[in-house]
């Protein structure tokens, strides 16, 4: 099963607002390599809820996918933040949107810079420099890890 890191700002939406929502929508992704990875998601693959632009950055929860990608209705609203001229006028949607589940919801944020003291994540395209990614997959030993790591006693 392939696993996903994906980032939201948590002012905008964070791991305890799916929680309590239960399902939604992860959409206004307007990067064409982050898009290709939401593409290549199925329903029942996980994701880690990365918390970003806050005070902590890090690792917040587990979601699931649970409808794979279709056109971002939100490219052609223009009531939305996430609106796109060029997408409107074009007929034509380049962007995607996929459907999440709560799964679990962390004690405590695993903050991004525990992943990047772990030497097991060195190759964790988070933690590479200039990494902006909003959607990136994970390798499995890597999600082991930071499931370790969120945890575990020493992540609180």
């Amino acid at each position: 099963m392939p696993y996903w890191l994906m980032k939201s700002e948590p002012d905008e939406f964070s791991v305890t607002d799916l929680e309590k929502r239960e399902t939604g929508r992860w959409d206004g992704v307007r990067n064409y390599q982050a898009r290709n990875h939401l593409r290549a998601m199925q329903p029942d693959d996980l994701f880690l809820f990365y918390h970003s632009s806050c005070p902590i950055p890090g690792v917040a929860g587990i979601g699931r996918i649970v409808r794979g990608a279709y056109p971002d209705p939100t490219a052609t609203d223009p009531q939305s933040p996430y609106f796109d001229p060029k997408t409107a006028g074009s007929g034509r949607n380049p962007w995607s949107a996929v459907d999440v589940a709560h799964v679990e919801t962390f004690a405590q944020v695993l903050p991004l810079t525990a992943l990047k003291a772990e030497p097991a994540l060195a190759e964790l395209a988070l933690v590479q420099r200039g990494s902006r990614l909003s959607v990136m997959p994970v390798g499995e030993r890597e999600w082991a890890q930071i499931l370790r790591m969120a945890r575990s006693s020493q992540a609180i």
